[in-house]
């Protein structure tokens, strides 16, 4: 049975499409067993991250069938009727599993190189392990490219540089203030992606940071690290005058920021600018308080325009790393190809039957 694989990344959707098909961590062991007792797969992880949403599965299936199966599931578990165009990717052996192989290495990332989505990965087929939902050839396949991340990072120079997401997030906010010295940084959430970022914002100069999260004692963990300052969840609106940048990466199922709630408070700014940075996916931030004057608002997206910088940069060491790659895949000894493109009468076939309740069913954000 092939390793198959449905996904849509930063390169085949915009972050308003991509966070209607996100899976939030509690969801996903709900989608694995629906996944299972539909049939659709005999193994299976789920990742979900700010940049793709991918669907790994074994099939006994035809790819074509596959293909049908696993598009048709992600439209009725998300309940999404219908869509313009075609976000999906669809591969099958060998070229699924070097598609895995390139995600755990970091070269399809928005990032090129960047070292965050290998923790994502890990930690989505340790959730996928833990609850009995992989079985001998995603358990292989997954350690294999734990293993090909690791050579690529120490037998090529793909990582040097600036690599993660809250680093490009740092550069952006250079470009808008020139220099982060005697700048005040708020980080909303204290995952790890906020953590890096806030430690790059205070390795540029930033004059302090304040940390706050759904959990406090989370956040004043985060801050002491830092030697910075945790404040409530529902008090952060009380510090808008004195911060400069927001950093924005919760798992909230809503807008944790929205016009309604900061347009009162620009007032008490002064006409001093303030730059949003929404590294979430579903998004954090309402996109209207963009129209506020001296509000610079960019999402998960628009950090692309910085990423291909780098990308450029270490575009000598891609064919290095692709070399490693696939030698490593033959290694399974795969034999199959790409399937056939996506078929857009996939979304036609009958409706999945889910487990009772509410689990793994995503709700929209919206506004507070």
């Amino acid at each position: 049975m092939p390793i198959v694989v449905l996904g849509m990344n930063h390169r085949t959707s915009q972050v308003e499409l991509r966070e209607r098909f996100a899976f939030e961590e509690s969801q996903i062991p709900g989608a694995l067993a629906a996944l299972r007792e539909n049939g659709v797969v005999a193994e299976a992880v789920i990742l979900s991250t700010c940049n793709r949403v991918e669907l790994y599965g074994v099939s006994n299936a035809e790819p074509a069938q596959s293909l049908r199966d696993l598009r048709r599931f992600m439209f009725d578990y998300k309940r999404v009727e219908s869509l313009e165009g075609d976000p999906f990717y669809f591969l099958s052996e060998p070229h699924s599993v070097e598609h895995l192989f390139k995600v755990a290495s970091g070269l399809d990332s928005m990032v090129l190189g960047e070292t965050e989505i290998l923790g994502q990965l890990k930690k989505a087929y340790e959730l996928a392990l833990q609850h009995r939902y992989t079985g001998g050839r995603l358990n292989k396949a997954f350690q294999k490219a734990f293993n090909v991340a690791k050579q690529i990072r120490t037998d090529t120079q793909i990582q040097r540089g600036s690599v993660s997401v809250g680093s490009v997030a740092v550069e952006l906010a250079e470009k808008i203030f020139d220099s982060l010295r005697e700048r005040t940084v708020m980080v909303i959430g204290a995952g790890d992606t906020s953590e890096k970022t806030a430690r790059a914002l205070l390795s540029r100069g930033a004059k302090s940071v304040l940390v706050s999260n759904r959990s406090f004692e989370r956040a004043s963990a985060l801050a002491a690290e830092l030697g910075g300052r945790a404040i409530h969840f529902d008090e952060w609106s009380e510090e808008f005058p004195r911060v400069d940048i927001i950093i924005s990466s919760t798992s909230a199922p809503h807008y944790v920021i929205d016009r309604a709630r900061i347009e009162p408070l620009l007032k008490a700014r002064h006409g001093r600018s303030l730059l949003l940075i929404d590294i979430a996916v579903p998004r954090d931030i309402d996109p209207l308080v963009s129209g506020l004057e001296g509000v610079y608002l960019y999402n998960i997206d628009d950090l692309q325009l910085i990423a291909a910088d780098y990308q450029r940069q270490r575009a000598e060491e891609v064919a290095r790393c692709e070399e490693i790659i696939a030698s490593r895949a033959k290694e399974l000894g795969n034999a199959r190809g790409v399937s056939q493109p996506l078929s857009r009468e996939a979304s036609s076939e009958p409706a999945f039957r889910f487990p009772e309740g509410p689990e793994g069913l995503a709700s929209p954000k919206a506004g507070l």
